[in-house]
Order: structure tokens, then sequence, then C-alpha cells
């Protein structure tokens, strides 16, 4: 495997920001909370992924899409920790919260393309939202790692070619 992972505190994992046509970037609400959380798709890295066949992987799974052109990759892993009422519940507990390398996408497909009735949906409503709405959406834990995101790889995104 080509990726080195760093602290084992944090589970490996991959983002994607998906940007459609009008520079709209999808959020999907989760369902396994009861109160309004919306995020842009993530997942964990398998034992023999790289980043990449992550990102792929985790786009078939949650949104039922692979129609998809890579704008940039982040050179850099964002870190963001889990509130201590979830760190204890998820992944047995064996990470404070998850690493990730993120992906800004551009979508090359239909909206009718995307299918977050997966085997096992993790959304269940979807969006296209301004970048400017994506931060007020975010459950709060998160905010800050978006934040960082959007300041990185926005800028590629309005240059309109891949990296």
């Amino acid at each position: 495997m080509s990726d080195d992972f760093g602290d084992p505190l944090y589970r490996p994992a991959v983002g994607m920001m998906l940007i459609n046509g009008n520079n709209k970037v999808f959020v999907g609400q989760r369902c396994d909370t009861r109160s309004p959380a919306w995020q842009m798709p993530q997942g964990g890295i398998g034992p023999h992924e790289d980043t990449d066949q992550a990102m792929l992987r985790e786009l078939q799974e949650e949104i039922g899409t692979r129609k998809v052109e890579i704008i940039v990759k982040s050179k850099t892993w964002y870190k963001y920790d889990l509130p201590e009422s979830l760190a204890g519940r998820l992944w047995n507990g064996r990470f404070k919260g998850q690493q990730q390398i993120w992906y800004a996408l551009r979508f090359r497909g239909q909206d009718e393309d995307i299918n977050i009735h997966t085997y096992h949906p993790e959304f269940c409503a979807w969006k296209w939202v301004e970048k400017e709405e994506l931060l007020d959406l975010i459950i709060p834990f998160k905010r800050d790692l978006y934040s960082r995101v959007l300041h990185d790889l926005w800028p590629y995104v309005l240059e309109g070619r891949s990296h």
C-alpha cells in the first residue's frame, strides 16, 4: 500500500466534495440520527485499498455512482475528533476520530444517476447546495474540517481543470 496512514488514534478515511456543473456541492442527510445531520460522502479505507480505490468504492456504496472526475486530491490528511458521546460507540471505541484524504470531484452524471437507496443506506435525503450554505448545514464537530477543506480545495474547482 502506497499511502501512509499516520496516526493510529485516527481511523484512515476518505472524504469527497462532489460538485455538479453549477458548482453546487452534494450533501446527504444521515439516516442514523434524529437531528438533521448533513455531510459530504466519506468513509473508511479498507485493508488492501489505496485512497483512490476507497474513494470510488465509498461513492458507489453511499450514492450509487462513480460518474466522477478528480479535480484535485488533498496532499495532506485532515483530522477531526468525534464528540465523546460517539467516540466510545463508533468503531468499537478504537479511534478518537478520523484522518481523511479529501477529493474535489466533478460529477459527470445526471441527478438520476445518484441512488442513496443502496445496500447499507447512509443517507435518507440528498441535495445540491451552494458552497456558502455548506458549513451551516454540517454537524458542528465537522465544521472546522469542512472549512479547511473548502479553503484548500475550492480554488481548484474554480480553475476548472484537474490536478
